[in-house]
């Protein structure tokens, strides 16, 4: 596929997804929010993409939404046409055009079966931060600012932010940065525990691939996809019985693979696993196990 707004490139398994509007800091447009899940869409049926970074073009990772269209940016009903209308004249809110783009783009990430690493390497501001929440792994350079800046737009938080930030970094952290919607530096995110290191610019990638080889370097594919959705998924849970439950399933389906045959057998043997369970066709049947929530 042909890429307008990022580029998509792919060595030694490693899939790089970089933002690629550099003469607007990157911004976020529809083009953008189909191009990345679209990528994602791809990646997922690729078993040669072991893993993922995410980084942007010139020296901004996402300046957020663009705003190009002045004062109607985030009117739905200037740019896109009326909404569906009840009876009643209330909007009908179950309209799919009332969807936020930037949450089609996160929730297609958080549904990811591949490690995600953020390389966050310059500002990333409104949708330009809310879009590394369910990335698993968050590294930043020292240029990169952040900012939930929403609150000084006039709008609320997106990308299903108001669930990923407080999980990420705890109640208050999340809503002192969301009320003041101020841009805070790298140093801030880490304290903060927004990211787990900061780095020189140089050193960005350079970490974020070694970090991506030491997940692929001695796992199973299958197993790694099945830890990313197990632990995201079991932030929501309400009791640790679920985490049991999921947990039985997969080291019942898991036991009985041949990864587990060939796991075991390499480590007493004192050589390399040869792991041959593809995530494209080779998922346990209780997987997906939880319950399909499409917007309605």
């Amino acid at each position: 596929m042909a890429y307008e707004t990022i580029k998509y490139d792919i060595d030694e398994q490693i899939l790089t997804i970089t933002l690629n509007r550099p003469d607007k800091l990157n911004a976020f447009n529809g083009t953008m929010q189909a191009e990345l899940i679209a990528a994602f869409d791809a990646a997922d049926k690729d078993d040669n993409v072991r893993a993922i970074i995410v980084t942007g073009a010139g020296r901004g990772f996402c300046a957020g939404a663009d705003l190009s269209s002045g004062a109607d940016t985030f009117d739905r009903d200037a740019r896109r046409g009326p909404v569906r209308r009840l009876p009643d004249g209330k909007v009908d809110y179950s309209d799919p055009q009332v969807r936020d783009g930037g949450g089609q783009v996160t929730l297609r990430i958080f549904k990811c079966l591949k490690p995600v690493i953020a390389a966050i390497n310059g500002p990333a501001v409104g949708i330009g931060a809310t879009m590394l929440l369910p990335m698993d792994i968050r590294i930043a350079s020292d240029n990169a600012r952040i900012g939930f800046v929403f609150s000084q737009r006039g709008i609320v938080p997106e990308a299903a932010s108001s669930w990923f930030l407080p999980r990420l970094v705890g109640i208050q952290q999340a809503l002192e940065w969301c009320f003041s919607g101020r841009v805070f530096p790298a140093q801030e995110a880490l304290a903060g525990r927004l990211v787990s290191k900061v780095v020189a610019p140089d050193d960005l990638l350079p970490t974020a691939r070694a970090l991506a080889k030491e997940f692929m370097a001695k796992t199973a594919p299958v197993s790694v996809a099945l830890i990313r959705q197990m632990m995201w998924r079991m932030l929501g849970a309400d009791d640790p019985m679920e985490a049991h439950k999921v947990d039985s399933r997969g080291i019942y389906a898991r036991g009985r693979s041949e990864d587990v045959k060939e796991g075991v057998v390499s480590f007493l043997e004192k050589r390399p696993a040869q792991f041959k369970n593809k995530v494209s066709t080779d998922m346990p049947d209780y997987f997906p196990w939880w319950d399909e929530r499409e917007y309605k």
